[in-house]
Parts: C-alpha cells; sequence; structure tokens
C-alpha cells in the first residue's frame, strides 16, 4: 500500500524491466517491448476450501433477546445475501465465519461531498477466551483530518454514556455486565462525518478533492482484540491506519445522482428519485468497507473465470485506465495459479488525487490520478512503468492483507514486503528473468538508499522514519523473502505459501505462525535467519 515506488527512489535500472521482448510500443525515446496481456478467459484453480484453524466451523449459541436489525431487513445470521460477491469454490466460507462482526450502514453523502451521515447496527461477538468489560471504536476521521462525531448510543437497546480517549479518535463503551465468550451484542448509533477538502494525512485516503470523494475508514469501526488486548493505539501518519478483522457490511448509499459510486462489495440494490440515487451493496467477508465517488468516472470492463474487474477514470485518462485493467487481468491470474483464486467476483479500481501511488481495500483498489497518463513521466520515470508496478502490487495486497490479514501497524512487513516479493513474481511470471531482475535492483536500490542500513524488518511502522520505513519494508524486506526461498528451495517455498494463503485466509497471521509454517514445509531450523533479518538485535 501507498509509498510504493517514492519518484525519487526509482533506480534508473528499473527500466530494464521494460526491455523484455515479444510486442512492442514507444515511450518517450524508448523503444519499449512487452509481451501481450493474458487472456480475460484465464481461469482460477478451483481448489476446495480447507479446514484451517482460522475460519473454524464452530456455531456460536444465539443470545436471547438480541434486538434484531432495523436498517435491513436481514437476518443478523442470514448468508446468502453474500453468495454472488463470492465465486463458487469459496462459496462455503459463508457457513464457517459464524462470530464475525456485521456491520449494517445506511449513509447520505450532501451535494458538496464533504459531509456524511449515517446509522450504524453492529453485531458482535466475544470471540476471546476472557470477558470483556467494553468495547472499543476507531473514529478515523478524526486521526486523518476530518470529524467525526457520533450520538444515540445504544447497546441491545439501551442508551450508553460514551467515553473517548486518544484525542477522540477511540470510542470507549463500557459494558454494565461482561461481555463472556460467544455472547453477542447489537450496539446501534448515529455518526456525522465532516471529510476534509485537503490530501492530508496518510496520504489523503479521506478527502473529498479535485471532483474526487475518496471515503476510507468514515464509519466507527470496531477494534481488534488480540493476544495483547484492544488493539487502540493511533496510526503514525506513514504506513496503513488499519487493523481489523474480517467482518460482514450492508451498506445503503444516498448521494447526488450525478455521481458515479463505487464500493465494496457488489450492488444489490438501486433507485434513484428525483436528483438523488440510493444503491445498497453487501460486502464479506471483509476487513473494511470502502467508498468513492466523482461525476467524472466512466468504467472501462474486463472479466477473468468468475471475477469482473472495473476500472474507473475520467474519459481523459482512458488508456492509463485500460493499462490498469490489463495488468490487473494478468496479475490476478499470476496470483491466482500460485496462491489460491481471487475469492470475490468483482475488483474495483478508482482514480483517486491520493498523495500515495495505490492503496489497497479489500476488493477495491484506488490508484493516484497523476500516473494515468501513459505519454507522460514522473521524475524521470516513465508513467507507464509506475501504473504497472502499482497496479500489481495493489492487486497482491488482496491475497496478503485483504485475505491473509495482519497487524499492519505492527508488523508491516507480513504484508507490504510480501507484496513486494510477489510483485517481482508478477514480473517474473508475465516477462522472464530480465524483467524481474530490473524489479529486484529496484528493490535494491531502496536498501542502497539507506546506505543497506541493518535495521530490523519486524518492526512496528512507528519505528521507522520515512526513509527508513520505505528502505526497509519495501526494499530490505522483499530481499529476505527471497532470501528465505533460496534457504527453503524455490519448490518447497512455493509450496509453503500456497498453505500459507490457504491456512490463514479469512484469519491473522503473524510472524510467528509465518515463520513456524515455514519450517513444517522445510524441515529446517529458520531461527538464525530470522533473528538476522527481522527481530530486533
Amino acid at each position: 500500500m501507498k509509498k510504493l515506488w517514492p519518484m525519487n527512489l526509482l533506480s534508473t535500472v528499473f527500466l530494464t524491466l521494460v526491455l523484455a521482448a515479444c510486442q512492442t510500443r514507444a515511450v518517450d525515446s524508448l523503444t519499449v517491448t512487452k509481451p501481450a496481456p493474458s487472456q480475460t478467459t484465464a481461469v482460477f484453480p478451483t481448489q476446495p476450501l480447507p479446514p484451517t484453524p482460522e475460519a473454524t466451523a464452530v456455531p456460536i449459541p444465539p443470545t436471547p433477546s438480541l434486538p434484531a436489525p432495523t436498517l435491513f431487513a436481514t437476518d443478523w445470521d442470514n448468508r446468502d445475501i453474500f453468495r454472488a460477491g463470492l465465486i463458487d469454490s469459496q462459496q462455503a466460507i459463508l457457513d464457517r465465519l459464524p462470530g464475525a462482526t456485521v456491520y449494517h450502514i445506511d449513509l447520505q453523502l450532501d451535494e458538496s461531498l464533504t459531509a456524511v451521515n449515517g446509522r450504524l447496527e453492529v453485531r458482535y461477538t466475544n470471540m476471546e477466551r476472557e470477558r470483556l468489560d467494553a468495547i472499543h471504536f476507531h473514529l478515523y476521521p478524526n486521526l486523518l483530518g476530518g470529524d467525526s462525531q457520533v450520538f444515540d448510543i445504544q447497546i441491545n437497546n439501551q442508551l450508553v454514556m460514551p467515553q473517548f480517549q486518544f484525542d477522540q479518535t477511540i470510542l470507549t463503551l463500557p459494558l454494565d455486565a461482561p461481555l463472556l465468550p460467544n455472547e453477542q451484542i447489537v450496539i446501534k448509533m448515529g455518526f456525522e462525518t465532516a471529510v476534509p477538502t485537503d490530501l492530508g494525512r496518510n496520504y489523503g485516503v479521506l478527502a473529498s478533492a479535485e471532483d474526487v470523494l475518496a471515503l476510507a475508514h468514515f464509519y466507527p469501526v470496531i477494534s481488534v482484540y488480540d493476544d495483547t488486548g484492544w488493539n487502540l493505539e493511533p496510526a503514525p501518519e506513514s504506513g496503513d491506519v488499519t487493523y481489523a478483522d474480517i467482518s460482514f457490511y450492508l451498506v445503503r448509499v444516498t448521494a447526488p445522482a450525478n455521481q458515479v459510486i463505487v464500493a465494496s462489495g457488489i450492488e444489490i440494490e438501486t433507485a434513484t428519485a428525483n436528483d438523488t440515487q440510493t444503491i445498497a451493496y453487501a460486502a464479506g467477508p471483509m476487513r473494511d468497507f470502502y467508498l468513492a465517488a466523482s461525476p467524472n468516472y466512466v468504467p472501462i470492463t474486463a472479466t477473468i473465470g468468475q471475477t469482473r474487474i472495473n476500472s474507473y477514470a475520467p474519459a481523459a485518462l482512458g488508456k492509463g485506465a485500460q493499462a490498469v485493467l490489463d495488468t490487473a487481468t494478468a496479475a490476478l491470474e499470476i496470483y491466482g495459479r500460485r496462491f489460491g483464486p481471487y475469492p470475490f467476483t468483482e475488483l474495483d479500481f478508482v482514480n483517486t488525487p491520493t498523495l500515495a501511488l495505490g492503496i489497497e481495500y479489500p476488493g477495491m483498489i484506488a490508484i493516484t490520478d497523476r500516473i494515468y497518463d501513459l505519454a507522460g513521466n514522473s521524475n524521470g520515470t516513465p508513467n507507464t512503468i509506475f501504473l504497472e508496478s502499482v497496479t500489481a502490487h495493489e492487486v497482491g495486497h488482496q491475497w496478503f492483507y485483504s485475505i491473509v490479514g495482519n497487524d499492519q501497524l505492527d508488523e508491516p512487513w507480513l504484508d507490504e514486503s510480501l507484496t513486494q516479493y510477489i510483485t517481482w513474481l508478477y514480473f517474473l511470471d508475465r516477462y522472464g528473468e530480465v524483467a524481474a531482475d530490473g524489479f529486484y535492483q529496484s528493490l535494491q536500490g531502496r536498501w542502497d538508499s539507506i546506505e543497506q542500513a541493518n535495521i530490523p524488518i519486524g518492526l512496528p511502522v512507528s519505528a521507522y522514519d520515512g526513509a527508513e520505513y520505505s528502505g526497509i519494508i519495501y526494499g530490505r524486506g522483499p530481499i529476505f523473502v527471497d532470501e528465505l526461498a533460496q534457504t527453503m528451495g524455490q519448490e518447497t517455498f512455493d509450496a509453503f505459501m500456497r498453505d500459507y494463503y490457504m491456512r490463514y485466509q479469512w484469519g491473522i497471521a503473524d510472524t510467528e505462525k509465518f515463520q513456524s509454517l515455514a519450517q513444517s514445509h522445510c524441515n529446517c531450523d529458520l531461527n538464525d535467519l530470522f533473528a538476522d533479518w527481522i527481530y530486533a538485535q
């Protein structure tokens, strides 16, 4: 996600990645050669879901007198509404996440696209072994330069007096009686979010600017409870904002009729009246719900297997949108073949003014508008290189972050470094060794930019400064993954990666689980290798 290949760090040697020949085209003064894009008829492997410790089928006993939903005429446990969003081989997961949080959101966007009003209903299940005395929500707009206010908060239809922490970024709801393991509650509240109009903190992920609304993390989000307890610390300005569990979302959006709305999941209902439109979405299982809107979006579409890929951009940037579509099609085929199928029937790309080059969300990807002009360049590097690299990287996050989750604040290497490595695999599989070597040298260049500092890869985002975060997580990190592959043997490593994806999909992985599973595949001791690269000395 985010600062993928900042313009001033790209090594000129990365230009060699575009010199793998088959089909030629011109970029500036260079003659660039590439094979034809993958055909859109490719089909993913359709292996069935294996039993995993992360997605169990243990039923959750119903809690007596649990309030029914009021925003949608759909029971909390009704998963049928989500089936159309999953490819056939992944349907079984709907019966294997009984304790996943369920969000129902009714949302109104004002004409200026700077104010959001909504109602939220959440069914939360205590999936921990401990009793919980309070439930904590992140109010991310209060971190990201906006403003989020909540009101009329109820737990099981009883009014609750909220508490706030960390400069109003954490909403704490004390419980009258502890929530026991497997018990459920329903939390309801109203919320209002003022959206900033400048691209400020964390790359402008939440902003209404340049005729685009980028609506990330706009609703109250339940914090993750893990082995360390509730994860409440605010995200630093570099790196990802969220660490989230898998949830199910039903979201109804009412917005001006002239806006093209793109959101996580699939559309399940649409209506128009006068100058407004209302669209309902079903998204899940997903870790987040994201929405973008612009009156200028024009979609183009491709299909691979059971998945439709949509690329949205203004008409003037149509060639860039097509390049995104071509790369995404190839990347879905490559990653699906290597690790396991992309599970959703839709993947959307939106063009936004974000200060990052690309940002991943489950089932959606935002890419900065400044690299869509294929005839242009950024600091001397052709936009064609940036656009393909960023697109392939962000598609990789659909496997590692979206499906296999991790703590992106405390262990950013586990999704970012791993995704950098599989982006190298994308170039290897699509173009061959010359292109892959060029990309690998760009990774080396990132690490060289901080003089190959021997800084551990496994630190939290907050432990790195800006240059270190780029050089270590995006440079040294993927080089470590390659060292791991060479140590294990490439064939063994490839089998491990397939197992890692299938075993921890829909759950949360960490470095310990990653190392343990790798060792079980190679039947070897990797402690020294991990100590040298991952852990603080």
